[in-house]
């Protein structure tokens, strides 16, 4: 009889630990994001069935990794408050660095480190006027985007670079167990991003900054130092995504990134990244851009024309916006 009271009691709390876990999962922000973004699969699909084939899905998931290591990136600048509108133009000017250094003979993997240090240099440039020099990052970024575009054009003279060397390809083009590389390359890189921001003391710097910057640089903290540093992770993820690219269709195009600034900003928004500041996750960033990449396959399916899917994109950078206003007042 004693036993048998003990097991119940067990069960139940169990049972009650169970719940408990189930309520915390939902209340939170990620748990609204993904329903919806199963909502919308469900719709896509029902519209347009060719959505669910595997070899659809296969398509898709590639471009959400691009969209995604890029949202990554500008995800870390906008959880201090900052924002990286150069982050397009970054894309491309790496990939034309790449690939100008493999048509010029250097192996493929020095290209590589070649590329994401101008990524890397263009994002710490942007740092630096931020942080150091205290201009607006909406003024600098935009300004940059305008360079690094502007270094496309006179580097390449409007050509695209097509001495690719082919052992590069295959962060493009191969798969691992049936998973595209670029996939691959975005989990590895979302592990890294989530570490770096939830487990490290500089991770937990940002988020601070981001909450009250003036209260953080009161108890000690190099906020320049920090700040510029994440606009210089925001550089190198666009550079990850532009060699990915460069691999992708086999050369460096001077369109590459064109745009993508945009979509990347829009993925960490809907994702619950606050555009104030110190507030977001990397699944939510990750769950962001699964979003942005469906609706856009979607729209292609349905055969929307070009103009309206442009305009649809802009639309919905617009209301992430105005969602991310809406929430931040009612806190």
């Amino acid at each position: 009889m004693v036993t048998e009271k003990r097991n119940s009691k067990e069960r139940e709390q169990s049972t009650f630990s169970l719940l408990v876990f189930f309520q915390k999962i939902i209340k939170r922000r990620e748990s609204a994001i993904f329903l919806a973004l199963v909502g919308i699969m469900v719709i896509i699909t029902i519209v347009a069935p060719q959505f669910a084939t595997g070899g659809n899905i296969y398509r898709v998931s590639r471009q959400i990794s691009l969209v995604a290591i890029a949202s990554l990136g500008v995800f870390t600048v906008i959880l201090t408050g900052g924002i990286d509108l150069s982050l397009g133009s970054t894309i491309g000017l790496s990939g034309v660095t790449c690939g100008l250094a493999m048509a010029g003979g250097v192996h493929p993997l020095f290209a590589i480190l070649i590329g994401m240090l101008t990524g890397f240099s263009v994002g710490i440039i942007n740092g630096l006027l931020v942080s150091y020099v205290g201009i607006t990052p909406f003024i600098v970024t935009l300004g940059m985007l305008s360079i690094a575009r502007g270094t496309i054009w006179i580097i390449t003279k409007g050509w695209p670079i097509e001495n690719i060397d082919d052992r590069i390809l295959v962060l493009g083009q191969g798969e691992l167990l049936g998973i595209p590389v670029p996939v691959i390359i975005m989990v590895v890189v979302a592990i890294l991003i989530h570490f770096l921001m939830r487990l490290t003391v500089f991770g937990r710097r940002v988020y601070a900054i981001g909450g009250n910057e003036e209260a953080t640089r009161l108890s000690g903290v190099d906020v320049q130092k920090i700040k510029c540093l994440v606009y210089g992770i925001s550089g190198l993820m666009a550079s990850i995504t532009g060699i990915i690219l460069v691999a992708r269709f086999s050369s460096a195009q001077t369109s590459s990134g064109d745009g993508w600034e945009l979509d990347a900003i829009a993925a960490a928004v809907i994702g619950g990244t606050s555009l104030s500041g110190g507030a977001g996750s990397v699944i939510g960033v990750l769950i962001g851009a699964s979003i942005m990449g469906v609706i856009r396959n979607g729209l292609v399916l349905m055969r929307v024309s070009a103009y309206w899917q442009t305009a649809i994109m802009g639309l919905i950078v617009i209301l992430a916006a105005v969602i991310d206003r809406v929430k931040n007042k009612k806190v």
